[in-house]
């Protein structure tokens, strides 16, 4: 026990070293958090590290580059950057060298919530059928940023404001709220947003805010990529947790193809059950995005099906490796072990808390199925840089 007691005191001090002092302090209100051998992860040496090699160079080189955050994440501290600058040395490595990789310059610890337990979701990048002008079938827009909305730094807080909120307008008397989805669907922002895309449904929009990108397939066969720009800072409600607990839909059995077709089928109750989501997601047209590239994540690069993991910004630095041990389903009833290392290179108003994770499965109506599935517990363990001290 003396050891182990070791450890975990080494542990807590090099996550002093590896995130900001308040990050790691409310880390470790929030979890407890295990060292571990890299023999304890179940499947560790059966994965694809190439795979995950290969994402977590995309960080680094975001990372080295200093490149703007989308939706910035605590800031990556020395360890993580030293890590980074030898993976950059040596970017083409097979599988087996890749696992070395891993091994020799971090090391595991589980991250267990001191309430409930790990919960990994998944999300996908939408496609969807959509116009650059609207017409009688495609009525519904994704608006862009509004010139006014001021983003509210991670932690801070505007005078006269609530804490919890995360953007702002200027007003005569310093700050207000910015508007919530209702006034905005009711035309509160005016020519302040301008629709850059118009969807067939509101729940086609719904959706695309929900997972933060789409891929718009227009009349003319091309294809618009739109990505995240900005959100109005209020917070977000899962309509689908509402209609569980309306009775509306069992939790087991609801999928998103489900949710899809419920809003389609009650419009209006549909309206207004949207609108109790108050948050509410501004685009942009993704123009640099090649077509085999992934949406763009909160850390500013392309995320890669399979491997990319969102997770919450408040807690962790975007570029960690992060190992999942859990299920993967395949269908209502039917799943496949999922262990497999992840890279966090997004983030979510709903993911939040030490081992909250968020998978994503790619573009198209395949990976939406598969992500609609998925609701179910996961063991989680971070990848720590080991100290270069």
């Amino acid at each position: 026990m003396r050891h182990a007691g070791r450890a975990l005191l080494a542990c807590s001090l090099a996550w002093a070293v590896t995130m900001s002092t308040g990050a790691a302090s409310a880390l470790a209100d929030q979890a407890r958090l295990e060292p571990l051998p890299f023999q304890d992860l179940a499947g560790w040496e059966a994965d694809d590290h190439d795979a995950a090699f290969r994402a977590f160079l995309r960080s680094c080189r975001a990372l080295e580059a200093s490149a703007a955050e989308l939706r910035p994440a605590q800031a990556p501290q020395a360890d993580l950057l030293a890590v980074c600058r030898e993976a950059l040395k040596t970017p083409d490595l097979g599988r087996a060298e890749a696992r070395r990789f891993f091994e020799t310059h971090f090391q595991p610890v589980a991250v267990t919530p001191r309430s409930g337990d790990g919960f990994l979701t998944g999300y996908y990048e939408p496609e969807f059928q959509g116009s650059r002008t609207p017409d009688a079938t495609y009525r519904v827009p994704l608006l862009d940023r509004p010139a006014d909305l001021v983003t509210i730094p991670q932690g801070e807080t505007l005078p006269g404001l609530d804490k919890g909120l995360q953007a702002a307008r200027r007003s005569k008397d310093g700050y207000e709220p910015y508007p919530d989805r209702a006034a905005i669907e009711e035309g509160a922002l005016g020519t302040l947003a301008r629709p850059i895309v118009y969807l067939r449904e509101p729940g086609e929009a719904f959706i695309i805010h929900v997972q933060g990108s789409a891929r718009i397939r227009l009349d003319d066969g091309s294809v618009m990529r739109v990505a995240y720009a900005g959100r109005n800072g209020r917070p977000y409600t899962s309509i689908g947790r509402l209609l569980v607990q309306r009775g509306e839909m069992d939790l087991e059995t609801m999928t998103l193809e489900k949710l899809m077709g419920w809003l389609k089928s009650h419009p209006e109750p549909a309206k207004a059950l949207m609108r109790q989501n108050q948050s509410y997601i501004f685009f942009r047209e993704a123009g640099e995005l090649a077509p085999e590239d992934g949406p763009i994540g909160g850390a500013g690069t392309p995320l890669v099906p399979g491997r990319s993991l969102a997770v919450d910004r408040s807690l962790w630095t975007y570029g960690l490796p992060v190992w999942l041990d859990g299920q993967l389903p395949l269908s209502l009833g039917e799943a496949e072990p999922l262990r497999r290392l992840m890279i966090a290179q997004d983030t979510g108003s709903a993911i939040v808390g030490p081992a909250r994770g968020d998978f994503f499965f790619g573009s198209g109506e395949e990976a939406g199925r598969r992500a609609g599935l998925l609701r179910h517990a996961v063991r989680f363990v971070v990848l720590q840089p080991k100290s270069r001290s």
